[in-house]
């Protein structure tokens, strides 16, 4: 048994009437009212522990709230915000008769203390340098990542924020002040990782806003997410290995491991996302899995707890990588942010990939990598020799935009903001695509998916409607594109982040009376 420390507001006023001042908690939960953290967030971190170290055994039965509530001295509101959090995440599960117990599907090589004496993780060789890769080894390039250069933003496109929510005055003055008299390691030689400045201050905002802690020299400061997987697979692989991306994904991947000499491999994700079981039976000598486990790109699914843990023990096991992309990890609009892997990773296989470019701005060029502590001193090597580094130019004011609290103000703004945006465009596709298109609910991100009726899906070609689409003056982003494999579906990805509210329906309507031209026999059955 633990015992709950008093507050003094309580040693002075005397004990809550029904309440013992020194209660018996059975959880071993302790509540420290003055820590940095919020007593939902001990709760949720302490049972979370208690369960992945085995003190909580699978299918074991968790008091009421109320009685947790009691026992802790908090109110029933933060027990069942901690316990919600938990049940979303996959460890609690709710039971009719029984109330709240922990979740019996649980990987049980997980489930256990790491052993004292573990070998530290392997470092895998550094691949030599590269040749030249061909335009026809990395396929054509995809609207997915061209961003319109030098044109004004039309909606739907994907991957743009709002760009009138950036307070860009502050930014122009942190600009100034930053290089008004530049310190020597920012003129001249920066460290190969990126300035040190922005190194600490993400090191904080992740332990902040994502729940993991992590040293600043183990973040390295990357031009893009293509920058970040391929400086890895520099890193941890030897040329020829082969990687596990997800199918469908972001197509970036897939080019940025080509360049880097490794194979991709693409393992179809389901529902529940990205399963071992499927990435054995396509690579079971894979070194590297590249994933997206709190929001899949494009469909938005979640992956579930079980297979999270299964693929952190095949990790642990076979002395393997994970390469975890928090894709639009910020905006999630219904309940809280689930933890990233690497906040599980107790072995440190683990690499945990960001990009402000999406959340800030798309010309600011920045985005990062948080590496295993294993791979630090070869990524020290790589960077040195054969990598370019990111443009030092924002960092230093990206440093104080982030340190002084501007970015988790932005992503406040910005959360609500896109939240009614993508309100507004599932309503107006409901609205005006009706027997054309059916949208796919999203609980975050920055896009939907909308996806042909089922009638329609036989003959429907995505890349047609979206040339279609330009030529009336609407983007869209074909969902085909994000296939490697010859059985692909089609649809669009609309991005709604950076399309101002008043355009949102009229270009669903121009969109519709694009595909009814495309496909009249569709526009007929919507009308029936």
């Amino acid at each position: 048994m633990v015992w709950e420390k008093v507050p003094d507001s309580e040693k002075q006023n005397g004990p809550v009437m029904g309440r013992r001042t020194r209660a018996a908690v059975p959880l071993g939960i302790t509540l420290d009212g003055s820590g940095p953290d919020a007593l939902y967030q001990q709760i949720r971190d302490q049972i979370r522990s208690a369960i992945l170290q085995g003190r909580l055994a699978c299918g074991a039965r968790l008091p009421s709230s109320r009685l947790m509530a009691a026992e802790l001295g908090c109110s029933r509101g933060t027990v069942m915000a901690a316990l919600d959090q938990l049940v979303a995440e996959g460890y609690l599960v709710a039971r009719a008769a029984s109330g709240l117990s922990v979740a019996q599907d649980l990987p049980d090589e997980m489930l256990a203390p790491m052993p004292v004496n573990a070998p530290p993780a392997a470092m895998g060789p550094s691949p030599p340098m590269l040749p030249d890769r061909t335009m026809a080894m990395l396929g054509p390039a995809t609207d997915l990542d061209m961003p319109g250069f030098g044109v004004q933003p039309v909606a739907f496109p994907i991957g743009q924020p709002d760009r009138d929510s950036f307070p860009f005055p502050l930014w122009a003055k942190f600009l100034e002040r930053d290089w008004r008299r530049p310190a020597w390691d920012r003129a001249g030689a920066c460290h190969p990782f990126g300035h040190p400045g922005l190194r600490q201050a993400i090191a904080s905002y992740l332990g902040t806003a994502r729940g993991f802690g992590c040293e600043p020299d183990a973040i390295v400061i990357t031009s893009g997410v293509r920058h970040s997987v391929s400086l890895f697979a520099r890193i941890a692989l030897a040329a020829g290995d082969r990687v596990w991306i997800e199918e469908p994904g972001y197509p970036g991947i897939a080019e940025a491991l080509l360049a880097a000499a490794v194979q991709p491999v693409a393992v179809r994700v389901d529902e529940s996302g990205f399963a071992l079981e499927a990435a054995l039976a396509a690579a079971p000598d894979a070194r590297l899995a590249i994933v997206t486990p709190s929001h899949h790109f494009p469909f938005g699914m979640v992956q579930g707890l079980p297979r999270r843990l299964a693929l952190l023990a095949w990790a642990q096991r076979m002395r393997g990588w994970i390469i975890e992309d928090d894709f639009d990890g910020e905006y999630r609009y219904t309940g809280r942010p689930l933890a990233p892997l690497r906040a599980l990773d107790r072995a440190g296989r683990v690499a945990y990939l960001g990009s402000f470019s999406k959340l800030l701005f798309p010309a600011l060029r920045l985005s990062y990598i948080v590496l295993p502590t294993s791979l630090i001193p070869v990524a020290e090597t790589v960077m040195s020799r054969i990598s370019t580094p990111a443009p030092l130019l924002g960092q230093g004011a990206l440093a104080r935009f982030i340190a002084e609290g501007h970015l988790i103000s932005h992503l406040r703004r910005t959360r609500l903001l896109y939240a009614g945006r993508q309100q507004a465009l599932m309503e107006a596709v409901d609205r005006h695509l009706a027997g054309l298109m059916t949208v796919i609910p999203d609980s975050g991100g920055m896009h939907v998916v909308v996806r042909p009726a089922s009638d329609l899906a036989p003959v429907f070609d995505d890349g047609i409607g979206m040339v279609a689409a330009a030529t009336a003056g609407v983007r869209v982003s074909p969902l085909s594109r994000c296939y490697r494999g010859a059985d692909r579906q089609h649809g669009f990805l609309l991005g709604y982040a950076g399309t101002p509210d008043h355009e949102i329906d009229p270009a669903v309507r121009v969109l519709a009376r694009v595909l009814e031209h495309l496909m009249p026999r569709a526009g007929a059955a919507g009308q029936d």
